[in-house]
């Protein structure tokens, strides 16, 4: 199994930054998708950010703008860079990871974001 150690939360202001990595345990990486998705109280587990093998990215509309994602291949590391961040972005965020091929992926165990008004 793979295992995806997040790291980066924690609460900060409104307005402030906030950036998350998720390192994966191996360096099984040949064509994927890896990603942020968050889950805040009473709503679903929704995307934030994606970015595929070949570097194409993916993001949630309303965050376009705000957060960027990128990938260290060496590292074997997905960072989200959380900019003008908002108490609504207040949520558990969750590293995702699916190689093609597999219906379903791998999840981190999530690190919580608080922003504070």
């Amino acid at each position: 199994q793979v295992q995806l150690v997040e790291s980066g939360g924690g609460l900060v202001q409104s307005g402030g930054s906030l950036r998350l990595s998720c390192a994966a345990s191996t360096r099984i990486f040949s064509t994927y998708v890896m990603g942020w998705y968050r889950q805040a109280p009473g709503k679903q587990r929704e995307l934030v950010a994606s970015i595929t093998s070949d570097g194409n990215t993916n993001y949630a509309e309303s965050l376009k703008g705000r957060f960027t994602i990128s990938k260290h291949n060496a590292n074997n590391t997905v960072i989200l860079q959380m900019n003008s961040l908002k108490p609504e972005d207040t949520a558990v965020y969750y590293c995702y990871f699916r190689p093609v091929g597999l219906a379903s992926g791998y999840w981190g165990q999530g690190t919580q974001v608080t922003v504070s008004s």
